[in-house]
Formats: C-alpha cells, structure tokens, sequence
C-alpha cells in the first residue's frame, strides 16, 4: 500500500539534527545510517572511531534524540509526524517496520531518515522482533493487542500441509479480528497484518502457510516441482516439471536430478510411465496391482468394468494393463458372479 509523502524526509531530519553539537550529531548520524553512503555502525565501532566506551556512545545517542524532542525545531516539524502518523493509521495501526519503510521511501538512506522520525515521534512505539512476530511500529497498544492475539489465533489454525490463497487467509484472519476500528476490517488492511507474523508466510507462487513448511519456504528442485504441480491441477512427465521449474522460476532444474526428487519426496506419486501427481490429490503410492488390491479391500467384490474405471482415475495406463493384471490368480480371483475379489 505505498503512501507518498508531501516532504523529503530527508530534508526534516536534517533540519532536526542541527540542533545538535557536532559530535552528538555524527554519533546520531552513524548509528542511524543517515549519510547514504554506509549502513549503520554499531556502538563498538563508533566508540573506536572516538575513543569511548560503549556505554558512552549510548549516553551520547540517547542524549542526542532527547535534546532534539526539547527543542524548538522539534515543534516546529509537527505537521512532519502528523502525516507520518496518518500514513501508519492508513496501513491498520500497527505496522511492519520494513513494509512501512518501503510504502514510503524506495532507497535506504531515505527508509533510515523516515526510522529517525518515528524514533523521535511521541506517537510511536516500536515492538522489537520476537519469536512470532517482526520488527513492527504501533500507535494504538488495543489495536496492536487485538492483531497479534488475531495472528496467534490463526497460527494455530494452520498446519505444515495447509496452502491457501491469499483471499482465504485474509477471510480467515478477518474472522478472528473483533475490537477494532470498522474501517480496519477490510481485506487491504488484514493483508499488512499478515506481513507482521514470522510464522505465516507466502510462496513465489503467492499462496499461504506456515513459514517452516516446504510448501512455503521454498528450498530445493521437489519444492519447486510441487508448485509446479499444484498450479498445472493435473499430472506432468518429470522433464515437463524440470523444464517448467526453468522457466517459471529462474531455476535450472536437470531432468534427472528432478527425476530422483519426486521419487524421494512423498508429496509425488508416480501415476504413469513418468507422470506424476500429487497426493493432495488423492492418489495413492504403488503399481497398479497394488491400487487394484487397495480398491477390493475397501469396497469388497467389484466387476471388471468399476475396476477398470477406478483404476484409470489413479493411473495413466491403458486398460488392458488393468486387465492383465487382474487375471493375476496369485493376488485376484474371479468369482461366480462375475466379479473380482481378493484371493486371500
């Protein structure tokens, strides 16, 4: 949801860090990453640099940022923080700090000058990154409350095998949000929610899990092929997989590398002579013997012709494969009616 600013941030903090002796304000300065031409330094570097202790250099940082919020500038910016404040109420109160820092700048030393501000603001209050959730800004504590017992409600709902799309897992957060702001619960806002959870997360091919699930987090060439499976809803020749893996995501696949990976992972089934599909999809792992002998153990006796048919929805084969089989007295035999049953 990218907000564009009426100011240059840059501009505002400039302006708010003359307030400050030179030491203090190169102290802010680098531990900030304010110059544009290097990331942030840490305390130890920056108390090398002058000669201090550590502790020193965090004395000095935090009486820097103080000095400027008694400052006379400090007021002056007001307007600064207000439109800031009205760009975080617009992504739902309580945000993602890299997403918010990306919504209104697009290079880091601009991203670093906006993190400056919302330091300084009286407004914000920043939730340090932990087990389940980022680094993340609020200035409504019910809000934020309301959204992280939300996200944890819905954590638990999932499991490592769930992918759902995006307009599901905004539907099924929505249904947990309750006292909230009615111009929060819509489906723009929920989806900046849900980039706030380290333990939710999405695909390249934007559909939704838990973030440790291979189906999410996506690793190697199975990962790959199983997303190219899922999206294609029907089963594919292995070099069709590799190829496809190549095309769609950049990712050189070898055909018999991609091979021996669906035949190790049991998210794949081996449904004809190189196709494979799914197990989501109900397909079953064995020959087709072995698909006939599950059938007749779960439906009884059955003639050859409902054989047939349920067996050529699990397997790309030719029927007469299926019926070669069945004439197999070791596994099956014919009964007086007609029809075939194990042979037990």
């Amino acid at each position: 949801m990218p907000t564009k600013l009426s100011y240059k941030p840059t501009d505002v903090s400039k302006r708010l860090l003359g307030v400050l002796p030179d030491r203090s304000r190169e102290v802010l300065v680098n531990r900030l990453g304010l110059t544009g031409d290097s990331g942030s330094q840490t305390l130890e570097a920056i108390g090398k640099k002058h000669g201090i202790t550590r502790e020193r250099v965090r004395q000095i940082e935090n009486f820097a940022l103080n000095s400027i919020r008694k400052s006379d500038r400090f007021q002056e910016e007001a307007p600064a923080f207000l439109e800031l404040r009205d760009a975080m109420y617009a992504q739902g109160g309580v945000v993602e700090e890299e997403n918010f820092l990306n919504a209104l700048a697009k290079d880091a030393a601009q991203k670093n000058h906006i993190r400056l501000l919302l330091i300084l603001g009286d407004d914000f209050q920043k939730l340090k990154e932990d087990r389940y959730f980022r680094h993340r800004w609020t200035m409504d504590p019910k809000i934020s409350d309301e959204v992280h017992r939300s996200l944890a409600k819905l954590h638990g709902t999932l499991t490592p095998e769930h992918l759902i799309s995006e307009d599901e897992i905004i539907s099924m957060l929505l249904d947990h949000i309750n006292s909230v702001p009615e111009e929060y619960k819509n489906p723009d806002t929920a989806k900046e929610w849900l980039v706030i959870s380290k333990v939710i997360g999405r695909n390249p091919l934007n559909d939704w899990g838990l973030s440790l699930s291979p189906n999410v987090s996506v690793r190697g060439i199975r990962d790959y092929a199983f997303l190219v499976l899922r999206k294609n809803k029907k089963p594919m020749h292995f070099t069709e997989v590799a190829a496809r893996i190549t095309d769609e995501f950049n990712k050189k696949a070898h055909t018999a590398t991609c091979h021996n990976e669906l035949i190790k992972d049991p998210r794949f089934v081996l449904v004809g002579r190189g196709l494979y599909g799914l197990s989501e999809w109900g397909y079953s792992n064995g020959v087709v013997r072995e698909v006939i002998r599950d059938l007749l153990r779960k439906n009884g006796p059955l003639d050859k012709e409902s054989i047939v048919e349920q067996v050529l929805k699990e397997r790309f084969v030719k029927e007469n494969t299926v019926l070669v089989n069945l004439q197999n007295s070791r596994y099956f035999r014919k009964l007086s009616n007609g029809k075939f049953a194990l042979n037990s």
